[in-house]
């Protein structure tokens, strides 16, 4: 079971794509740590009894900005979760930080989007490239025999595509284990997405670079995830076609939580189909989840599901 938890909507970057750009207006919110301790606390319970291995992993906003995250990581992680978080690596240059992710987390996922000062600018901070650089290459050293497995996530926009083979030769160089991307896209910031978003020529150079590029870093035992079914994914986004998920077996191997606390199948599904996690107390709460959500998706079928925006439903981490 994967479980992606938003923990907090607080960022100290400016990201032009991101809804959570610090330059951006409204209210912030946050997880409570206790309830961030009760719930993971019963996920480990879930876990111990269904022989299922449960990864907890912390988004955000920037997830290493909310304050407890490295005590109920450590709770967690001691509960038997695996415990991981993706991050712009803004802390990194940190040493207490690094080693608290050395101690706790099974994996880190790390934002790169291209080479240094077009990073800095689409990050909307001079030098996020040095630091994501020198965190990421402390890491690598400093973890020596620890579990920690390092990923890079690249979001690819019409400005950046071009540079993808030469990043992920740098982030080889830096130690990182595997590298997964995204396509930009339009949901959050829609203003930021018509000159961005991928066309199908970005799509077709993109399927062109693939196979060297993957046996190129194999070489360096660097995994370059997303299979045939994410590309064909990444296509029919660019291209304007609809793929349609009939059944995405929600709650059974993947669910997600937002800040305020509600548990749904996937982050587009929400307010449709969320249930408080407050309500979830018992092991049997967590099995009943998703027969609930069937039911509620068999009242109400979400258009989203006719063109499913769930990366990880199109094998996004897939060797």
């Amino acid at each position: 079971m994967i479980v992606l938890w938003r923990t907090t909507t607080r960022c100290n970057y400016a990201c032009g794509f991101c809804a959570y750009d610090r330059r951006l207006g409204g209210a912030r919110s946050e997880v409570t740590e206790a309830e961030a301790t009760r719930f993971g606390a019963l996920l480990a319970d879930w876990s111990k009894a269904r022989r299922e291995q449960v990864l907890l992993s912390w988004l955000g906003g920037e997830p290493l900005l909310w304050r407890p995250v490295w005590k109920v990581s450590a709770c967690l992680a001691g509960a038997g979760l695996a415990i991981s978080a993706t991050t712009n690596g803004s802390t990194l240059h940190h040493d207490d930080v690094r080693a608290a992710a050395i101690a706790t987390f099974a994996e880190l996922t790390v934002s790169v989007d291209a080479p240094a000062s077009i990073h800095d600018r689409l990050r909307g901070r001079i030098g996020a490239w040095d630091r994501v650089h020198d965190g990421i290459r402390a890491l690598a050293a400093e973890r020596g025999h620890a579990a920690l497995r390092l990923r890079a996530n690249v979001v690819l926009m019409r400005e950046t595509i071009g540079h993808f083979a030469d990043l992920c030769a740098a982030l080889a160089d830096w130690g990182v284990d595997e590298i997964t991307f995204n396509q930009l896209g339009g949901r959050d910031r829609p203003t930021f997405f018509p000159t961005q978003r991928l066309r199908p020529v970005e799509i077709a150079m993109l399927e062109a670079m693939l196979p060297e590029l993957r046996r190129k870093l194999a070489a360096h035992d660097v995994l370059l995830c997303g299979d045939t079914r994410y590309l064909d994914r990444l296509r029919a986004s660019a291209s304007g076609l609809a793929l349609a998920v009939e059944d995405c077996r929600p709650g059974l191997a993947f669910l997600f939580i937002d800040e305020h606390g509600m548990a749904s199948p996937c982050s587009f599904s929400g307010d449709a189909y969320g249930v408080p996690i407050a309500s979830l107390r018992t092991v049997a709460d967590l099995d009943s989840l998703p027969a609930r959500f069937a039911a509620a998706r068999a009242k109400l079928r979400l258009a989203t599901c006719d063109d499913c925006p769930s990366t990880q439903t199109f094998a996004k981490f897939a060797a």
